[in-house]
């Protein structure tokens, strides 16, 4: 029996002719937080889903919290807690009926059963609102309910798909504090978001686009491994004609756009700074920022898939 929390080789889930999940291998330490990160439609929910025990993988083997996830999928299930993409909870209910029915369902009895809920109710500060209909409640106080809810029976691994999508940045910031002090009490967190800003409070990572895993490790370590070259931000009075023209320059590697500014990818700084302000003077595109900023992980992210489209666009 595998040591790790989850640990599966060559995982894959096809839909027909559609390859969701490409023979993708994930290894995940317990009392670690582990980020999947991707864009829509990359196979996040998909691999979740299989690794929860719900769908059954076309292919690869595996174990998640000791379970084999083809033939022990009931057993799998009662030592997980998975809070899914959509709010999972009955809003007809109100906030302790929600805890209540929830109790049930993982088998919290006795005198744990009680325990357990007033721990939710005080983790998720809801206490003093249990009669509150669960509908009635703001967007990030709902998380928190089925946050709570999922995590009853106090199971060693938890699965989040995309937690806090749709909810404010506080509210956000809140739920990583939990998250966080889950895994410093030795819970394994399993999360998949596409917010960046998320993934740098992760252990390890991994990236998966058009269904295979295409960068690991620490954050710090892809930041390392994937942006060697010089980053520049770029800030222009047009940032549209400021794109255009840097995608023509050859002094650089890539940009992207971020926000009002291009990211801008150098191998040498000094030339490539002195052609974009020679290109931009001769375009007549006013230059109001230039310099040298560390990249993030949404810059490393876009260097990989850039990366990755380019080799698939070779074969």
């Amino acid at each position: 029996m595998s040591d790790l929390a989850v640990d599966v080789r060559g995982l894959t889930r096809h839909f027909g002719a559609f390859i969701a999940v490409d023979s993708i291998d994930l290894r995940v330490r317990p009392g670690t937080i582990f980020g999947f990160l991707g864009p829509n439609g990359a196979g996040k929910s998909t691999t979740i889903r299989m690794l929860c025990g719900i769908l059954q993988p076309t292919g690869g083997e595996g174990t998640v919290a000791g379970f084999d996830i083809r033939r022990q999928t009931e057993e799998l299930k009662g030592s997980i807690g998975y809070m899914s993409q959509k709010f999972s909870l009955y809003e007809d209910l109100t906030v302790l009926e929600n805890l209540q029915f929830f109790a049930g369902i993982y088998n919290v009895r006795g005198a744990q059963r009680q325990q357990r809920i007033d721990w939710a109710l005080e983790m998720a500060g809801l206490r003093g609102r249990e009669g509150q209909r669960t509908s009635d409640l703001a967007g990030g106080w709902r998380q928190r309910l089925a946050l709570g809810c999922a995590v009853l029976h106090e199971p060693p691994i938890l699965f989040l798909d995309e937690p806090t999508s749709g909810v404010d940045p506080a509210s956000r910031r809140n739920f990583w504090e939990m998250i966080t002090d889950f895994a410093v009490r030795g819970m394994t967190v399993f999360v998949t978001t596409h917010y960046m800003d998320e993934a740098e409070h992760c252990d390890e990572l991994a990236l998966i686009y058009n269904g295979k895993v295409v960068a690991s490790g620490s954050p710090s370590e892809v930041k390392a491994r994937y942006m060697r070259e010089a980053l520049l931000e770029v800030e222009c009075a047009d940032l549209m004609a400021g794109y255009a023209e840097l995608k023509r320059e050859r002094s650089i590697s890539g940009v992207a756009l971020f926000g009002k500014a291009l990211h801008v990818v150098v191998p040498d700084e000094q030339i490539a700074a002195a052609a974009i302000r020679t290109r931009f003077a001769a375009k007549g595109i006013g230059l109001e920022r230039l310099e040298r900023i560390e990249p993030s992980l949404e810059d490393a992210f876009v260097a990989v898939i850039e990366d990755t489209v380019l080799q698939e666009g070779g074969r």
